[in-house]
Parts: C-alpha cells; sequence; structure tokens
C-alpha cells in the first residue's frame, strides 16, 4: 500500500496565515481538522505552518508525508452513530526550531501571516529567567515566540498590519493575557526596544480561548481497516469524537478573519470566557466528578458502564438536569443542550474512559467541580441536593481506600 503523499494526492495552495506551535494529536484532530473544514466551505482560504518547539529532532513521519493525514470521527451525534474520515491538506509544512533556528526565524517573514495557534501543555506558557538572551535559543515556548516576533517587526519595521492574532489552547484561564504577559516579561528582561514593547501591546491581539474536544489518538486497533479505506498508508492518522467545541474571547475583527462559525463548526466568539468556562466545568466536569466514586463503588470501571447502567445513568441525568443546570444563571436552552451533547459523548462507544483515571485528585476536583453547584443549589432552593449529596458521601466512601474487600483507586497528587 502507497505512503499518502502529496505525489498521489492533489490538494489546493493556500497561503500560509496560520503558525502552529505543537504537532500533537490534540492540535492535528481540532485546529487543523477545522481549518481543513473551513477551507473545504470557502469561508477561509489559508494553510499552516508547524512549529517543533519540544522536540530536538524533526517530526519524520509527518514530513514523509508531506504533512498529509487523516481525521477520523468516531461517535454518537444526535443519536446517530458517526464514523467520517477527512484529510487534512492544509498544513504546509513543518519546522524544528532546534535543527534549523535561522529557517525558524525567518518563518516571521511571511507577509501572509496573521494567525498563531498553541498547545504547549499547561505548562508551556511560563517566562523561565534562564533565558538571558535572545542571541540563543530560548527554552520556553514564550521565549522562542519572542524572537520570531521580535524578527518580524525588525523586517517589518514595526509596521501596524504585521500584528498577529494569538489563539492559544493551553488549558489554562486567561491563556491569552498569560502568554502576552510573559512575552513582555521577555521584552523588559532582554531590555528590548520600547517601541517592540508598543508594538506587541498595540497591533497584536491576544485571545483567551476555551477547548473542547476528546482525543485519543491513533486508532491503533481500526488502523489497517481505516487505511484500506482511503487506500493509502497513513502512520499519522488521528481519531477523534464527533464533540468539538472552540470559544474565543476577542474582538469583532478576529470574527471577521477568522469566521470558522460559518463552516458549520462549533465555534463561539464571545466577550467574557466565563460563562463558557463554567458551563463546561459545573456541567461536563461537574458529571464526570459526582459520578465516578459512585459508580466505582456500584462496580462499574468504565464512563461508558456507568452511563449505561440503569441506576448509575439515572443518577447522572438527575443530577445534570435537575441539581446542577438550575444553579447557572445561563440560557436554560443552551445549558440543556449542552448536557445532552455530555451525555452522549461519555456513551461514546469508540472511547474507553475507566474511570480510576478520573478518580485522580477527587477531592480538589470535588470541591471546584460540583461544590459550587451543591453549595448554590442550596442557596437557590433552600435544602440539599439528593444526588449531589449522594455523590459526596460515595466520595466519603471512595476514600477510605477499601470497600466492601475491593480496593479503591485513591490516587491524589502530593499538595
Amino acid at each position: 500500500m502507497q505512503l499518502l503523499s502529496r505525489s498521489n494526492r492533489t490538494s489546493a495552495s493556500r497561503p500560509v496565515k496560520i503558525l502552529q506551535f505543537g504537532n500533537g494529536n490534540f492540535l492535528r484532530g481540532f485546529t487543523d481538522w477545522m481549518i481543513e473544514k473551513a477551507n473545504q466551505a470557502g469561508v477561509f482560504d489559508g494553510d499552516i505552518h508547524i512549529v517543533q518547539v519540544h522536540s530536538k529532532s524533526a517530526n519524520n513521519p509527518m514530513m514523509d508525508q508531506d504533512c498529509l493525514f487523516h481525521v477520523i470521527e468516531q461517535g454518537l451525534k444526535k443519536g446517530e452513530l458517526i464514523q467520517e474520515t477527512t484529510l487534512v491538506a492544509c498544513v504546509a509544512g513543518i519546522t524544528n526550531v532546534f535543527e534549523d533556528y535561522e529557517a525558524y526565524l525567518k518563518l516571521g517573514e511571511n507577509p501572509d501571516l496573521r494567525f498563531v495557534v498553541s498547545n504547549t501543555t499547561e505548562a508551556g506558557i511560563v517566562f523561565d529567567p534562564s533565558d538571558s538572551s535572545p542571541d540563543r535559543i530560548p527554552n520556553t515556548f514564550p521565549g522562542k515566540l519572542t524572537t520570531l516576533l521580535l524578527h518580524r517587526f525588525k523586517t517589518f519595521q514595526g509596521e501596524a498590519s504585521k500584528g498577529l492574532v494569538f489563539l492559544p489552547c493551553e488549558l489554562i484561564e486567561e491563556n491569552g493575557a498569560a502568554l502576552k504577559e510573559c512575552i513582555q516579561k521577555y521584552i523588559s528582561y532582554w531590555q528590548l526596544p520600547a517601541e517592540f514593547s508598543n508594538w506587541i501591546d498595540l497591533e497584536n491581539t491576544f485571545c483567551n480561548t476555551l477547548v473542547d474536544r476528546i482525543v485519543p489518538g491513533f486508532p491503533k486497533g481500526s488502523i489497517e481497516e481505516i487505511q484500506e479505506k482511503v487506500g493509502y498508508k497513513d502512520d499519522m492518522a488521528v481519531m477523534v469524537e464527533p464533540y468539538h467545541f472552540w470559544a474565543i474571547e476577542g474582538p469583532e475583527v478576529v470574527k471577521e478573519e477568522f469566521p470558522l462559525d460559518k463552516a458549520d463548526l462549533n465555534v463561539k466568539f464571545v466577550s467574557d470566557l466565563t460563562p463558557s468556562r463554567t458551563q463546561k466545568v459545573r456541567i461536563l466536569n461537574g458529571g464526570h466528578t459526582s459520578m465516578v466514586p459512585y459508580a466505582y463503588l456500584k462496580g462499574l470501571r468504565t464512563v461508558r458502564e456507568a452511563v449505561e447502567n440503569p441506576e448509575i445513568g439515572a443518577f447522572l441525568k438527575a443530577a445534570i438536569y435537575e441539581e446542577i443546570i438550575p444553579t447557572l444563571d445561563m440560557s436554560q436552552e443552551e445549558l440543556n443542550r449542552f448536557a445532552a451533547d455530555v451525555l452522549e459523548r461519555f456513551a461514546n462507544p469508540f472511547i474507553v474512559h475507566e474511570l480510576k483515571s478520573i478518580a485522580l485528585n477527587s477531592i480538589s476536583k470535588f470541591k471546584v467541580r460540583v461544590l459550587p453547584s451543591l453549595l448554590a443549589y442550596h442557596d437557590l432552593k433552600k435544602e440539599w441536593p439528593e444526588k449531589l449529596i449522594l455523590s459526596f458521601a460515595a466520595l466519603l466512601v471512595f476514600y477510605k481506600g477499601n470497600y466492601q474487600g475491593v480496593e479503591t483507586p485513591v490516587n491524589d497528587n502530593a499538595v
């Protein structure tokens, strides 16, 4: 079987408008897939260039396939089983910072460049004082980004129109603001020109974002069937769930220039991310956390088993619809729709999500994800929510470490 490459697949050539820091499964199954869909729908006309910022060597499998790969959606969508395959052809190239730093800096000279997307893990957006000079490759992602932006600033002599829009996908609150703060710290630490600092402030847009999609990654168990279907060997294929959501907090110009919502994608442009974050934490994460100890004590071991169990499934629905949603001051219609999506995602037959993995740090998770709903319900109704109190009781039993002779997977990080 032929290896997937551009010599055996035709694809349109578009200007590179997006610089993507990170080449992991999530960005390829989330952002790259979305850009491909937007290009196909005719609402966006741009390709992506990927930058590797952690690995010391180039991603040879990606380069061997000319940066082509398939994204396979598997799961439930509005009650129907979905198995769809999309060839992603919008990645135009890939550069490794450590193998060719000069080539990396030259990426900043691209006049068509407009957006920067990143997913360098929650620990990626940091300032490191050991990065003592912009003349050598910085350790951190923000440090590397600062050197590229400085090169761009100098190349275009501070031209206002050559500022960029930043869409970080790292799972930290106010990720855009955090990234900008780190860049400005490097500018100050390295004593770079004030004009450059002003250009960052005034001509660049740092959006806070919230992303949501389960991306299991390479489909080991079904890759032969998938390759037979597409007709090519693909070592970079990515499996994803059908559900996806990207909330972007930024000015109207971002929505106008990055209209992914017009490609029938679940992308939402907002002035405040707080409601979207609260909805996700309370319903999706809160549903997970409230269900896990009760389901585990009942002898269940995966999320799918739990939601398909009559007792646990009914408990979870009641907790979400009757005790969590009523405490949220948001559109009840939107909340109910989100809750239905959550329950459908939990029942995905293609994803094995073990309860013990969700049980990590359950006490701290309960405080953030469930306790606010429990207390808000009491304030609202003047009584305690039955299901969330039951969840709390199950959590206490779970933390004894043993239930009816069976060890419970209590696993907390040291504080």
